[in-house]
């Protein structure tokens, strides 16, 4: 089968496509036929080594995929050949054939397209267990989200008025802005590009406050980090709950001081680790996104898909911040 390959630590054009053999299912393994692998920020870091996990190389990155159930092992219950299903292996997903943990599968509808389910599990999956379980997020409070039109932050946007919040959309272009408008956000507004001086970070907390009302945001969704945590730690209400999801801006330094004055709650989001210490709890969150995409309450947008022999060119325009919404790559056997 074909795999793409991380074989050295280096950016995307450093991954090379190579035949590789066949998995075989594991005592409580399924293999999965991979049809669509949703592409996120960790795969741009993974390769690099700047990522939390390291694996042993050569290893593929991809930590979603969507496919249908080829062969199960010995032992596996509750899941048949021929099951259309979704599973985060973490690394490992762009190949043409996958083996997982049975356990670890989880159905989709015949409604939902390969591509919509590859953009699921993760934006959404990381976005919800950081509105719902980590900011606690009430109907009628604000949420500024940055980075609103990326993969987490548009899954952030849809997340927020399916709750009830008032959604403030922040990104870097109008077209983003829009975007998050189309997406259901209230309101919006454009920040600017690159590293800000101390005048332009007062300038872009005030546009902040002036979005979200006279009292500030109760929750932020910081998807960006950099220079713009400072203007949207400022821009809070009392009691607010910030929310550190990620950094393709830069790691920030925060004001402490003003967490104490505002009494705002500064929390992170690390989905993963809380997905492999509480399964129980990630299964009842994704049961619960299931039904907001029967509802149509939230849907995953594709931006654009490339084929498995161009996905380092997948991982590339993400790590640029070409995409609305996500990026996925179809899998062709």
């Amino acid at each position: 089968m074909r795999a793409v390959l991380s074989k050295t630590p280096g950016g995307p054009e450093t991954l090379v496509v190579e035949d590789v053999l066949d998995p075989t299912p594991k005592a409580g393994e399924v293999i999965i036929e991979v049809k669509a692998v949703g592409i996120n920020y960790p795969d741009t870091l993974i390769i690099e080594d700047k990522y939390q996990f390291r694996p042993e190389r050569p290893f593929s990155p991809g930590a979603e995929v969507a496919g249908v159930v080829e062969a199960v092992g010995e032992g596996v219950k509750g899941v048949r050949k021929g099951d259309r299903v979704i599973a985060v292996p973490g690394w490992g997903g762009l190949v043409e054939r996958l083996a997982v943990r049975a356990e670890t599968v989880i159905p989709i509808p015949d409604a939902m397209s390969f591509e919509e389910a590859a953009a699921l599990i993760m934006t959404y999956g990381t976005s919800y267990y950081a509105l719902k379980d980590r900011a606690q997020l009430k109907a009628g409070e604000t949420l500024l989200v940055l980075g609103a039109a990326g993969g987490v932050g548009a899954a952030a946007v849809e997340l927020g008025k399916a709750m009830g919040a008032k959604v403030v959309a922040a990104a870097s272009t109008n077209d983003k802005v829009e975007f998050a408008l189309e997406l259901g956000a209230d309101n919006g507004l454009i920040y600017p590009s690159g590293p800000m001086d101390k005048a332009a970070q007062k300038e872009l907390s005030g546009e902040f406050k002036l979005a979200t009302g006279r009292d500030g945001a109760d929750v932020v969704y910081d998807a960006v980090g950099g220079d713009y945590a400072d203007p949207a730690l400022r821009a809070m209400d009392w009691n607010g709950r910030y929310l550190v999801v990620g950094f393709p801006a830069g790691i920030p330094s925060l004001p402490l001081n003003l967490t104490l004055l505002k009494s705002v709650s500064v929390i992170g989001v690390f989905w993963g680790a809380a997905v492999m210490r509480d399964p129980k709890a990630h299964a009842a969150n994704m049961a619960e996104l299931m039904q907001m995409y029967a509802d149509g309450k939230i849907r995953p947008r594709v931006s654009k898909t490339f084929p498995l022999e161009k996905a380092g060119e997948a991982i590339k325009a993400l790590g640029d911040r070409q995409a609305l919404g996500k990026i996925v790559v179809t899998v062709e056997s």
